[in-house]
């Protein structure tokens, strides 16, 4: 609702009027106020089908640099840290190319422009597709504080994501020649194969993990968030030394810990993401060289599934072995017959550095 009014400074009337928090003032030009009320009376309408800059008033644009910092600032303080670094690497993508293409206010990125970054990014489509989705979270940011009206990247063109396996199983001529090469990674690849735990489980084990006694192996499988038990073949105990201390980690060179905001040590997810890369790099430079169609380090937890699958283990009792996710809170959950289940496990074929293959470590 807008006022008319008398300054002590001058001898016109003032009209006055808010709008978004924003104080607006400004002089009618007349020195009678039936004159003024009519000026007063069109700017209303001025306001009121949005034309600011008729009157002099054009909204201050917003910077996109400066909201993206903003918004950085506000996930890394709401967010986890995995999180954080994920937006902060797309952000630094967007603003080297709004850089190139010309810096924007946030209000002028338009529909073409996100369609323009999903075309001058260099990555897979699925990979495309994650970065419009942080953007689009962006964006969704900018609308709560009023900045703009619409999210762009909500009707951006998405590249087609063609379903592709890429974790196919590995056969014994694969698992022959993987396990020949496999140097200072034999155990590591070994761990994969015959407990069917993800890279990055695996990857975090140490020796307080292990019980020798009984055989097994005990931890928190992430994306389940329950801690599981799983049942040690003979062939995997004749390649763990026993002679660590509990805290040291299988394998030092992939373990990868931090602090996080609470003071609290936990897996830091980025380190591990990047070292997890060294073994699956050797891995595809094996197969490469042998002219095998490539592979991934899950494709140890594909084989392993298959090999069950081949002993005619349950779908249920393999679902257990491999920890399938599931929405239950953190608890220790174990194979209802574990010792059937170690059975199945020896049963498995078992490959060596030296390329031999074995049938069952435990009759040799």
């Amino acid at each position: 609702m807008s006022t008319i009014y008398k300054r002590p400074d001058s001898k016109y009337y003032w009209w006055a009027s808010q709008i978004k928090g924003r104080r607006l003032r400004k002089s009618t030009g007349m020195t009678q106020k039936h004159r003024a009320e009519k000026v007063g009376s069109h700017w209303d309408m001025q306001i009121a089908l949005g034309n600011l800059d008729v009157l002099g008033f054009a909204e201050k644009k917003h910077t996109l640099m400066d909201f993206m910092n903003y918004y950085l600032n506000l996930i890394s303080e709401r967010k986890s840290d995995s999180t954080y670094a994920i937006t902060k690497g797309v952000l630094k993508k967007f603003k080297a190319y709004i850089v190139e293409k010309g810096n924007k206010s946030l209000s002028d990125i338009k529909v073409r422009d996100i369609n323009g970054y999903i075309d001058w990014l260099e990555c897979s489509p699925k990979t495309k597709k994650n970065h419009v989705n942080i953007l689009s979270l962006m964006f969704d940011e900018a609308i709560r504080d009023e900045k703009i009206k619409s999210n762009p990247s909500r009707l951006a063109m998405l590249p087609k994501v063609e379903k592709v396996v890429r974790h196919r199983p590995l056969n014994d001529a694969d698992l022959s020649i993987i396990f020949a090469n496999s140097g200072e990674w034999e155990l590591y690849y070994a761990v994969l194969l015959h407990t069917g735990l993800r890279a990055g489980d695996a990857a975090m084990l140490t020796y307080d993990n292990i019980e020798f006694s009984r055989k097994i192996i005990t931890t928190l499988v992430r994306k389940s968030r329950r801690v599981h038990e799983f049942p040690l073949s003979d062939y995997l105990i004749s390649l763990i030394s026993e002679n660590k201390e509990g805290n040291n980690p299988l394998f030092p060179i992939l373990f990868s810990t931090m602090k996080n905001k609470a003071g609290e040590t936990v897996i830091d997810e980025r380190v591990l993401h990047y070292r997890i890369g060294i073994p699956r790099k050797h891995l595809q430079m094996i197969l490469k060289e042998a002219n095998r169609p490539k592979a991934t380090l899950h494709s140890f937890r594909v084989t392993f599934n298959n090999l069950l699958l081949a002993e005619k283990l349950t779908i249920e009792d393999r679902q257990s072995l491999m920890a399938h996710s599931s929405s239950n809170t953190t608890s220790v959950y174990t194979h209802p017959n574990l010792e059937l289940a170690r059975e199945y496990i020896n049963k498995l074929p078992t490959y060596s550095s030296g390329d031999k293959r074995v049938r069952n470590v435990s009759e040799t």
